[in-house]
């Protein structure tokens, strides 16, 4: 009898049909000869209405408070699959993240896993239960309600298959498996049978919306294969795993897009030591995560210091940095949202030289301008103007033969 952890995101379980359609499928799951945990997101809208509804109380709202609120939208789905189980005659029982045992840390709104002590998962396993999980939460040891961030029910699931050792995990989204790029923005992208984790984590990190990117980093650290896969049909899916000899093989295996960007710049900053590090250390200390950095040649002493943070965090960026400019002497800080990042990745990139240049013609030739640039071993992303986003990704995509 194998364990199976299936995780089924907001669209998949985004209204009581739906949420039917789900149980059926996780039933036949069981019937198949298999124990089964169902990990469920939000219904799709709900976190977003939730979100809006707090801000429409107070615009800053508390981030202990968020957590509470919003670790109600997926305990809402958890009880409604447990009762489409029932009404097909089959036993399940929900918990929140909490009641299966996910302990985390106390950063609020962000809050990493720091254990999972899976004993009731089991115990109600062994007594014939299927059992549905609320994804994207947790609890402090001092009894706290944590959610994890967008995204979080793929960390629960792949964190809850590690911890109950499943033989198993599928990531049921809507979506065939991970594509060479986002499909509503390049119409011949195709479907990829397999992935190497490192490859899944720079596109996840780099605006993929298949997976959150600290799931991916979870598998790897705990060797958790996992398919991505459709919860509308059957057919296969992705499967990300350790990377093969063969995989380096292809050079470019997707290109992602991420709109929700903005760039931070500070400018007239004294050249001088130490100035950078008082400027980083303010963002970090705040828990705003940074991408891209450019610092530009000094002229005259002075020089300008552009990074780039997801669009929503430009204004907390901007208001935290107002102090460190009057005390660095600096001119003036501002932020620009009508930007997006554009990469290309592929483990093949490490024994193929000339994607840099390919990339950098491909755009040039679509009177693309880049801002910025950004290279790891395996990933290469610049920065652009929105505007010219969606052509210059079809541009790239075709480039590199990645097209159906």
């Amino acid at each position: 009898m194998a364990l199976i952890v299936q995780k089924y995101g907001g669209t998949s379980v985004g209204n009581p049909e739906r949420i039917k359609n789900v149980a059926r499928r996780v039933l036949a799951t069981q019937q198949a000869g298999n124990k089964v945990v169902a990990v469920v997101s939000a219904m799709s809208g709900v976190t977003d209405s939730l979100i809006k509804l707090a801000k429409e109380v107070h615009p800053e709202p508390n981030e202990r408070e968020m957590d509470v609120l919003l670790a109600t939208g997926e305990q809402t789905t958890i009880a409604l699959l447990a009762m489409a189980l029932h009404g097909l005659g089959a036993k399940a029982v929900s918990l929140t993240g909490a009641q299966a045992g996910i302990v985390t840390d106390g950063l609020h709104t962000k809050a990493k896993i720091a254990n999972i002590t899976p004993k009731r998962v089991h115990e109600f396993l062994d007594d014939g239960n299927i059992v549905t999980i609320a994804g994207f939460q947790g609890t402090t040891p001092d009894g706290q309600i944590t959610t994890l961030g967008r995204g979080g029910s793929d960390l629960t699931a792949i964190a809850i298959a590690a911890a109950v050792k499943a033989d198993l995990c599928q990531v049921f989204t809507d979506v065939d498996g991970v594509y060479t790029s986002d499909p509503r923005l390049v119409p011949n992208a195709r479907k990829l049978a397999e992935i190497s984790y490192d490859e899944m984590l720079e596109l996840a990190a780099l605006g993929s919306k298949v997976m959150q990117a600290r799931s991916v980093e979870f598998a790897k650290k705990f060797a958790v294969v996992f398919e991505v896969r459709s919860s509308f049909n059957d057919n296969p899916g992705t499967i990300v795993k350790e990377e093969t000899t063969k995989m380096e093989d292809v050079v470019i295996r997707g290109v992602a897009v991420d709109k929700n960007q903005a760039k931070v710049t500070i400018a007239g900053v004294p050249d001088k030591p130490g100035i950078a590090a008082k400027v980083f250390k303010t963002i970090a200390d705040a828990n705003i995560n940074i991408d891209v950095i450019v610092q530009n040649v000094s002229e005259k002493g002075f020089t300008d210091i552009s990074f780039t943070v997801a669009s929503t965090e430009a204004g907390k960026a901007t208001k935290v940095l107002q102090p460190v400019v009057k005390e660095i002497a600096a001119r003036d800080v501002t932020s620009m949202v009508d930007i997006a990042k554009l990469s290309v990745v592929g483990i093949g990139m490490r024994s193929h030289p000339g994607v840099a240049a390919k990339m950098f013609e491909t755009l040039a030739a679509s009177s693309v301008n880049i801002d910025m640039i950004s290279t790891s071993e395996i990933k290469i992303s610049v920065i652009i103007a929105l505007k010219d986003a969606d052509k210059a990704a079809r541009a790239i995509h075709d480039a590199f033969g990645l097209g159906a």
